[in-house]
């Protein structure tokens, strides 16, 4: 995880203004309009975000996938890119408690002045013994936590008190999560699975078998689940520094051509490659 948009979801908001402020930190805030907010550049988020992860205690791992709390203080208001993973999160916040159901594409959220969130990120597929629903139901939604959980939630919300209320509201295990969280896992490892009809024939499925067990429980398609994988492999590559021959690794990754790669990545990042390499300082 690299930033904030690798963690949640949220609204889409309009680019503001070209703005002429001073930040927190005393560098200048903003050149949109003649290019972009430094803001983002080259890692230049740390200055305003603090991030810090946990992991879950071994009774809830089967259904956690990690605790996340991040906090910002921002002078003026920053466009915040939030990138999609197939998690469901619930986040809690001064403004109540939320579950976000998985974003089929990129997000913007405005950050501006001093706030902080907590969050849950659910292991892909395992969501649905809570919700007790489809999670295709809840793809590219927002709703409040009082409609999936007990309305006594936790606060303040920390790893203690979360984790004592999700044991208290946990459900039933289901080996049918178990079975969509195992596969969403191995298409994140192997880096050779390109295809929704290879992965299915490695799962001992049909292409429609393996659909209704996304649909159901990991709440996005497995054809999403591959392409995002792939190309999380392109951040992975801007982080560690590596200099990317952009052709080569579209055909590294599966692509019939580099136009077919930039396509996906603008869809799922809302920018191109080239130009999100520059959050990275590539």
């Amino acid at each position: 995880m690299n930033s904030l948009s690798d963690m949640t979801t949220g609204n889409h908001a309009t680019r503001p203004a070209v703005l002429n402020k001073r930040d927190t930190a005393g560098s200048p805030a903003y050149t949109l309009g003649v290019g972009r907010d430094t803001r983002e550049l080259a890692g230049a988020w740390t200055t305003f975000q603090q991030h810090s992860f946990a992991d879950p205690s071994p009774d809830l791992a089967p259904y956690v996938e990690r605790y996340w709390m991040v906090s910002w203080d921002y002078e003026a208001p920053y466009r915040q890119l939030i990138v999609p993973y197939p998690n469901v999160h619930l986040t809690f916040r001064d403004t109540g408690a939320a579950v976000h159901g998985v974003a089929s594409r990129h997000q913007m959220r405005v950050l501006d002045g001093q706030s902080a969130v907590f969050g849950v990120a659910f292991r892909p597929g395992c969501f649905r013994p809570f919700l007790g629903a489809a999670v295709a139901t809840i793809t590219d939604r927002s709703l409040p936590a009082t409609e999936v959980f007990d309305p006594a939630l936790p606060d303040p919300p920390t790893v203690e008190t979360v984790e004592r209320f999700l044991r208290d509201c946990a459900p039933v295990p289901d080996p049918r999560a178990a079975e969509a969280a195992d596969i969403v896992a191995m298409i994140a490892a192997r880096r050779e699975l390109t295809r929704v009809d290879g992965l299915a024939r490695r799962c001992g499925m049909t292409v429609r078998q393996l659909q209704r067990l996304f649909a159901e429980y990991v709440g996005i398609g497995p054809k999403w689940v591959i392409r995002r994988y792939r190309l999380h492999e392109v951040t992975e590559r801007l982080a560690a520094g590596a200099t990317i021959d952009w052709a080569e690794l579209a055909v590294d990754l599966g692509y019939a051509d580099q136009a077919h790669f930039v396509r996906d990545f603008k869809r799922m990042f809302g920018e191109s490659p080239t130009w999100y390499a520059g959050r990275y300082g590539a």
